[in-house]
């Protein structure tokens, strides 16, 4: 576990097969996250089989984002932050978080998981750099990106298609920095 003041970061349990199809399977979300149609268990049960692996083996890494509670074994799961195209040689990889319950989101829990992420992904992960595509249009996410220290360094054009539109994407890196604030 990545323990926060707020949240914990936690290895997947079966247990979360049941609300990644409701999280995933929320056709809001749909756009940032590519997907056009619903997830069925079956598919969910296999990525969860496939988590559990190293992330050196997975190429890529999702915890669920934990808010703590005073009164133990009562921590709530409200999302997930992933790692993916996970490149030990180049050592970079991507970035995605989900706050899937709405009443929990803009309480300052996507930017404490994020800078947890951020500080597990340079100080033991040992990565150069994070990155992640964010439509133009999402400004809650542009906004808590940025927070973390990630800056745009592009933007693509016409890149994802939804609601009958074509949207641009900006790309935002995270270069780790010369000095690292252990915590």
């Amino acid at each position: 576990m990545i323990r926060g003041i707020s949240i914990l970061l936690r290895a997947l349990e079966p247990k979360d097969v049941d609300l990644m199809m409701i999280f995933e399977n929320d056709p809001e979300v749909w756009p940032v996250s590519g997907t056009v149609t619903p997830y069925s268990k079956y598919t969910l049960e296999q990525y969860y089989a496939n988590a559990t692996q190293d992330i050196f083996a997975a190429k890529q890494l999702r915890l669920a984002i934990d808010v703590i509670s005073e009164v133990p074994n009562t921590d709530v799961t409200i999302g997930y932050i992933d790692l993916f195209e996970f490149d030990h040689i180049h050592r970079r990889a991507g970035v995605g978080i989900l706050i899937g319950e709405k009443d929990h989101r803009r309480k300052g829990y996507a930017t404490e998981a994020l800078s947890l992420l951020v500080k597990y992904s340079f100080n033991t992960l040992n990565m150069h750099q994070l990155y992640c595509h964010i439509d133009n249009r999402n400004d809650v996410s542009l906004r808590l990106f940025s927070k973390v220290g990630f800056r745009t360094c592009g933007v693509m054009r016409d890149w994802i298609a939804y609601d009958g539109a074509w949207h641009n994407v900006s790309v935002l890196q995270l270069i780790r920095p010369s000095v690292i604030v252990h915590s």
